[in-house]
């Protein structure tokens, strides 16, 4: 079966599709500057952009791991994710809190979808 690889360097792809399988590397806001609300919906928009790029959406979506940096955030991300997510599609989640590779990064979404 073959492997797509997109918008690549050495250390990594952002997207890779393998069949009718996307895995999106994690994906996290373009402003960390932001707060946790902002930062999640920046991170969820980086997330829609990505699927539409190999011809997906978020109605797709087969799971989504959730890393918060406070899990303090819970609250306020999930009123995000309800916004966003796809209510009759709703993925399989976790989310638990980890230490970031980057201070500024608050929320980073790991998410693999169906084409």
């Amino acid at each position: 079966m073959q492997i797509e690889r997109l918008e690549k360097n050495s250390r990594r792809s952002r997207i890779v599709v393998h069949g009718d399988t996307i895995y999106l590397a994690g994906q996290v806001a373009d402003d960390r500057t932001l707060p946790i609300r902002e930062q999640a919906r920046q991170a969820f928009a980086n997330v829609d952009r990505m699927l539409a790029t190999v011809g997906s959406d978020k109605s797709r979506i087969l799971s989504v791991t959730i890393w918060l940096k406070s899990i303090a955030d819970v609250k306020v991300f999930n009123e995000e994710w309800d916004a966003w997510v796809d209510q009759e599609n709703p993925p399989a989640r976790c989310c638990g809190e980890v230490t970031m590779a980057q201070p500024d990064i608050l929320v980073e979404l790991i998410v693999v979808a169906g084409r």
